[in-house]
């Protein structure tokens, strides 16, 4: 059939221009910064993910480890940039629409603040401890004292990681008015006693420096719990400390206390269960599936008669090396047994006895 000019327009327009429409979209939203590219996550990552994605690459890109590398600062920016726009739920939903364009007005942050909740310090403050200068300086700089807090974290997060926030206040050092005395130190003065007569005494001199307040300041840090950490291991915050007036905040570590677990005890990478079994399930044999800390299952299979106190190996079942988070332990179960209560009649002792096939026999021994 022949189709007017009218109706081919009408035609064109139905099939193409939402097929334009969509190209265009695409391009507003590749035309960009691709966040996820930058991070090296997938466009599904999970926030605990993202996190550790640019705790990672914000430690490598850092402008105070990478001094001889003019591209380290745009880096480490737009790794700062990714962490914002996709650890913000508004603002992911945006982007990953709009793509970067339509955040422009959406950008607000400060690259040491975001860096300094994963480690403390900020741009000139963090120490990655490389150069004899710093560790120089370090030692004639007065610093606060450290701070040791107690996190308790549970058994699944240490398995599987986990990042929390902890919320701090801490004193921060402010401009107040008038003077303060400051670097004191001890000289000593000599005084004329009389003619060829002198004495030395030591005597307190100290400077006039502006004076200083300290002010109560909440800041959130994110406190990773990595895979594998063990009860009692810490994680350090630089200069998140207490305060020194004329020198630099101390260090904040956050001390990792095992919580106690229904389920599972831990010994270094090795897990310890205890699992009760019917009698029946224990001459019998049986399956079944034993949920982990992850909740992946387990499957235990015995097809032989299990006695009390038995104990089978799972190997690569155990917690992660902190070392090596693909290297595993074991988890090891041992079988509980649970007899039946009551008496039994004369008949089914008879019939317990036939089927066992044991005549009656005790042995004492020492089992210590």
């Amino acid at each position: 059939p022949v189709c007017t000019h009218k109706q081919f327009v009408h035609m064109w327009i139905q099939r193409f221009v939402p097929a334009v429409v969509l190209l265009l979209q695409a391009a507003l939203v590749y035309s960009g910064r691709d966040f996820y590219e930058i991070l090296g996550v997938s466009r599904d990552a999970s926030t605990k993910e993202i996190k550790r994605a640019y705790r990672k690459l914000a430690m490598k890109y850092h402008p105070d480890k990478n001094p001889d590398d003019p591209s380290a600062e745009e880096k480490f920016r737009d790794v700062t940039d990714a962490y914002e726009v996709l650890t913000d739920e508004g603002k992911r939903q945006t982007y990953d629409q709009y793509g970067e364009e339509g955040l422009k007005d959406n950008m607000h942050h400060d690259a040491s603040d975001v860096f300094g909740s994963f480690f403390g310090g900020g741009f000139g403050g963090f120490k990655f401890g490389f150069g004899g200068d710093d560790m120089h300086r370090e030692k004639e700089i007065p610093r606060g004292a450290e701070v040791v807090v107690d996190l308790s974290v549970t058994l699944e997060e240490l398995y599987t990681g986990e990042f929390i926030e902890v919320a701090r206040y801490k004193p921060v050092v402010k401009p107040a008015s008038g003077k303060r005395k400051c670097n004191c130190r001890t000289e000593m003065k000599t005084v004329q006693l009389g003619p060829g007569s002198f004495q030395m005494s030591p005597q307190q001199v100290c400077d006039q420096c502006p004076n200083v307040k300290l002010v109560n300041e909440e800041k959130t840090l994110e406190v990773e719990i990595e895979p594998g950490m063990r009860d009692g291991q810490e994680y350090p915050f630089v200069a998140e400390g207490e305060p020194h007036v004329d020198g630099e905040p101390g260090d904040l570590k956050f001390r990792m206390i095992q919580m106690r677990h229904p389920v599972f005890e831990r010994k270094g990478d090795d897990l310890y269960t205890n699992i009760t079994i019917s009698l029946l399930d224990a001459l019998n044999g049986f399956e079944m599936e034993l949920t982990h800390l992850d909740n992946h299952k387990v499957k235990i299979e015995r097809d032989k008669i299990t006695w009390p106190g038995a104990r089978i190996r799972k190997k690569g079942e155990g917690m992660p090396n902190y070392e090596n988070n693909n290297a595993l332990g074991s988890l090891y179960i041992t079988f509980d047994v649970d007899f039946p209560k009551g008496n039994l009649s004369e008949e089914e002792k008879e019939a317990v006895t036939k089927v066992l096939k044991q005549s009656s026999k005790q042995t004492a021994y020492n089992g210590l």
